[in-house]
């Protein structure tokens, strides 16, 4: 029995416990602790079966805080976590240290880097190859086009590593409702450049903090309809942001709602990849039910 429905990009934080080196520039409402429970019930009032959790700081006490959290809930399903890619002694043995535990993925914030070559460095390549020995999926927040080309560079370096573009590639859907096409113009073409890659997949997930304060689905149907067209839905996956994405929303089911709202116009198959099979599939993650 498969999972039909997946967030596939959900987080939860402690910043009593873990340092969040962006938390003090995001709104009041996030600088408190967020855990996977307080949206369990409406995971299960959408029909969703099971989440992703995905790191939201560089180091290892936020993914010990999210493995924790797996251990907790019945509803993750997978962790992506963080390990020291540019050091892949160490990283290797981080993830040795989790060997049990149910780490699907990595994922750095490239965005972050003060260097802007970061995710090409000669050791991060090193760290890559150790993800694809691992049989391990790389996580980018790439946010800007040319974080977009080195997302490209990487995958095409290393045809065996899966590579998911988080948020899009942050589609600059604010601008866009401003009138600014040439923004627009140099984000969906760069996201067409990597969609041409065949192992980058991409995550709707973000969309509404993207368009800005007010945004209706409408708004963010045009980045939705552009990654259907150049990645096809088989690989998509959709994703809430919560609790990040809170400060566009009201709640969970709102957002969750408002992305659901974008695909009405596929068809039922190309629905059931976005929402859970495209994640299962890029996540390896189990059947509920063991097969016989």
């Amino acid at each position: 029995m498969p999972y039909d429905v997946v967030d596939a990009h959900l987080q939860a934080w402690d910043p009593e416990t873990v340092h969040y080196p962006w938390m003090s520039h995001d709104p009041a409402l996030l600088r408190r602790t967020y855990r996977v429970d307080e949206v369990g019930g409406a995971l299960h009032e959408h029909h969703v079966d099971g989440v992703v959790l995905v790191q939201s700081a560089d180091n290892r006490a936020d993914s010990e805080h999210l493995l924790f959290q797996a251990l907790c809930s019945p509803h993750v399903l997978g962790v992506v976590a963080w390990v020291p890619l540019d050091q892949p002694d160490d990283a290797a043995a981080q993830l040795d240290h989790w060997r049990t535990e149910p780490v699907v993925g990595v994922s750095h914030h490239v965005d972050r880097e003060a260097d802007p070559q970061w995710l090409l460095r000669d050791a991060v390549d090193d760290g890559l190859a150790l993800l694809c020995e691992r049989r391990l999926v790389l996580d980018v927040p790439a946010t800007t086009p040319a974080l977009l080309a080195h997302v490209a560079a990487v995958a095409d370096r290393h045809p065996k590593l899966t590579v998911v573009v988080d948020h899009l590639g942050a589609p600059p859907l604010a601008a866009l409702r401003a009138g600014d096409h040439a923004a627009w113009r140099t984000w969906a073409d760069a996201l067409r450049r990597v969609a041409e890659l065949p192992n980058v997949v991409a995550k709707l997930a973000g969309l509404g903090r993207a368009a800005g304060p007010g945004w209706t689905v409408d708004d963010v149907r045009p980045a939705v309809d552009h990654a259907v067209d150049v990645f096809g839905a088989d690989r998509l996956m959709a994703g809430s942001d919560w609790p990040t994405a809170l400060d566009a929303h009201a709640s969970w089911p709102e957002v969750w709602g408002g992305l659901r709202a974008t695909l009405a116009g596929l068809d039922a198959h190309a629905v059931a990849r976005v929402l859970g099979r495209t994640a299962v599939e890029v996540y390896g993650i189990p059947p509920l039910v063991a097969e016989r």
